[in-house]
């Protein structure tokens, strides 16, 4: 299902003069943050994150190409609990994400690396109640990772105060374009002070993405793969025995609906297959 890079081997184009750290000890971050880092069981920074952590922790807008598996959601929980000022119950960092899957697990990730800190992290996506979006927000919290849509509606309604967000990132930003959330993002994006501080995440950079990059972002550190090394190793197949054949469907939508896949191929020996998958 999922691939991973062959890291040790990865050849990066940088902006110049970003040099990689290779411990986190060396990064500046408070005691509370880096025991959270080592709990989490990091002991050191990942390729990624040897290059972009600083410069996001030093303020600077960042494009960083960075597939799952590559310690992306970690660098961001990272960012989260260093940046935020813990004595101001205001949401200080957005995070956007193109599922619920991927905001939940970055809520939770921020809230283990921050468990020393008692940081306040909430998860906006649907599915859940609004109710609870909006007393959780009255309430108080820090950091806000949440799909596109469910952001803007808590912004709109009020609940989600943006006057003290200093850091927006937007993770998976070609996931969240293919899947037509472009105008929710500008939405959220226009919501927030003018100064912000921008992170974006992609594995991979169209050309949507690089016109994001010219109205969001100022002079942004770049960290990017180079193109021939960005092939994935070792993935992993698995063979699921269906009994009947009008059972296939159903069996293929409940494996999509329960995990979270980026991409896929569905190969179908028929038309008619293929049809009844596209609709």
């Amino acid at each position: 299902m999922e691939g991973t890079l062959d890291e040790e081997n990865l050849v990066f184009e940088t902006t110049k003069g970003i040099k990689p750290i290779k411990s986190f000890d060396d990064m500046g971050m408070n005691d509370k943050v880096l025991r959270g880092v080592y709990d989490y069981g990091y002991k050191k920074p990942s390729e990624i994150q040897q290059r972009a952590l600083v410069p996001i922790l030093k303020g600077r807008d960042v494009i960083a190409q960075a597939q799952s598996g590559t310690g992306k959601t970690s660098m961001i929980a990272i960012s989260v609990c260093q940046i935020v000022n813990i004595s101001s119950r205001k949401v200080q960092v957005l995070v956007l994400s193109p599922s619920r899957e991927l905001a939940s697990q970055t809520e939770k990730t921020i809230q283990a690396i921050g468990a020393h800190t008692n940081i306040q992290a909430h998860a906006c996506i649907g599915g859940k109640s609004i109710g609870e979006d909006i007393k959780k927000l009255e309430r108080g919290v820090h950091a806000v990772s949440g799909t596109p849509g469910r952001v803007y509606d808590m912004i709109k309604r009020g609940s989600l105060q943006t006057k003290a967000v200093k850091l927006l990132v937007l993770d998976e930003s070609d996931e969240m374009l293919s899947k037509g959330l472009k105008d929710q993002i500008y939405d959220v994006y226009r919501a927030l002070p003018h100064d912000i501080q921008v992170c974006l995440i992609s594995a991979t950079l169209p050309q949507e993405i690089l016109e994001m990059t010219e109205k969001f972002m100022t002079d942004p550190v770049r960290i990017l793969v180079k193109p021939d090394e960005l092939t994935l190793e070792g993935i992993k197949q698995y063979y699921v025995d269906v009994d009947k054949e009008e059972w296939k469907f159903d069996t293929l939508c409940d494996l999509y609906g329960r995990l979270t896949i980026n991409q896929a191929i569905i190969f179908c020996n028929t038309r008619q297959k293929v049809k009844d998958s596209c609709s």
